[in-house]
């Protein structure tokens, strides 16, 4: 897992090793069996200076690269699927987009407690009626004066009810399409007519909230537009290239960390006077797990550095979270397999690992768009 990282990755790498191990995988069923978000967690990581690990130190982040917040994410996916799902999307979809494309004074108000680990980011893109079509909103943001007025149903967000300040999308140009689709900075303890309507009880990932939001009639001030008018699918675009990263990076770590669950069966497990990992059966098993989480790292890995380079990254992002993610579901399976009966039961990880996985495939694109995605950007 060493190949080619830089010293001070490597070092970050173990650090939140250490870190996982000893605080979050002894509680890592008990957070899902409660449907609880840590948010003692999510306090000791902004201790560890992690909340902003991708962000300039200029605005409170740790001025890290994508490549070294990869690592990070893969390494709390290593141990519980629902802190690595909060801490991505507060990081790459909470965060990011202010750094990229906000103001100064919004990056001193709005983006420095997220990096600094004193708040919760969340983002705001899916509605009821459009899911894989993200343009198609019907959220709507009309300009009153010096303000805004944001009306709309937003779904399956993320932190939502745990957030200092969400991303909203809306269309400011009606009739527009792309090009009519706006962001703005929502604070959902100050501005009223916001409210979570809904946290969704789920497969998997349950201490991760997922939620339904209200809009009805917020009234925020127009500095809390981020960029301009029409800008927000362009902002969309370049967001989900590194969102899809993200998950890819998380759902290697989920890949790993039933790997790791059935390759320790494996070897303790005896049946016929000896280890289970000796029959052809299950080594075949272990060894194809290992092959595909060490192909879906290098593809992650790859577009964290591309990405860091400035590259376009659409194509590889695209393929690192369809390959990743297909094969954190798999593996957990078969890790599910492995154990048999036991890997039924909650008192061993792989059943964790199974369910937490299968979002990744429907997350920030589905495999279906994923396929499409890849397709356009091969001229297809």
């Amino acid at each position: 897992m060493d190949f080619e990282l830089p010293g001070e990755h490597r070092m970050i790498r173990d650090t939140v090793r250490d870190f996982c191990e000893a605080e979050i995988e002894p509680i890592a069923q008990e957070i899902e069996d409660e449907h609880r978000f840590p948010a003692e967690v999510f306090e000791e990581l902004g201790d560890l200076d992690l909340m902003g690990v991708p962000v300039a130190e200029e605005y409170g982040g740790a001025g890290g690269d994508y490549l070294m917040y990869s690592l990070v994410a893969e390494e709390l996916g290593r141990v519980s699927g629902s802190i690595g799902l909060s801490y991505v999307a507060h990081t790459s979809l909470g965060s990011k987009p202010i750094e990229a494309f906000g103001t100064e004074a919004q990056k001193e108000e709005w983006l420095r407690p997220l990096a600094e680990g004193e708040e919760m980011g969340a983002w705001a893109l899916t509605e009821p009626s459009s899911g894989s079509d993200a343009s198609d909103m019907d959220t709507m943001a009309e300009k009153d004066g010096d303000e805004y007025v944001i009306n709309g149903t937003k779904q399956f967000i993320t932190n939502a009810n745990v957030a200092n300040s969400v991303l909203v999308k809306a269309v400011t140009e009606p009739g527009a399409g792309y090009d009519g689709i706006s962001t703005f900075i929502v604070d959902p303890e100050n501005d009223d007519g916001f409210e979570v309507s809904t946290v969704w009880d789920k497969m998997g990932l349950n201490a991760s909230p997922t939620c339904e939001l209200q809009l009805d009639n917020v009234r925020i001030p127009e500095d809390r537009l981020l960029g301009e008018e029409g800008e927000g699918w362009k902002q969309t675009k370049k967001t989900l290239d590194g969102g899809r990263i993200s998950i890819a990076a998380l759902s290697t770590g989920l890949a790993q960390g039933a790997f790791e669950a059935a390759k320790e069966y494996a070897t303790e497990r005896e049946q016929f006077g000896k280890p289970i990992s000796k029959f052809d059966a299950i080594r075949d098993k272990v060894v194809d797990m290992d092959r595909k989480i060490e192909r879906a790292r290098l593809l992650t890995h790859k577009a964290a550095t591309m990405y860091d380079d400035g590259e376009n990254v659409t194509r590889i992002s695209s393929l690192a979270k369809l390959d990743a993610s297909e094969v954190s579901r798999e593996v957990a399976e078969e890790a599910v397999q492995t154990l048999g009966g036991y890997g039924y039961t909650e008192d061993f990880a792989p059943q964790r690992f199974y369910r937490d996985a299968k979002l990744m495939e429907i997350g920030e694109g589905t495999s279906e768009i994923q396929h499409l995605v890849i397709g356009r950007e091969l001229g297809l």
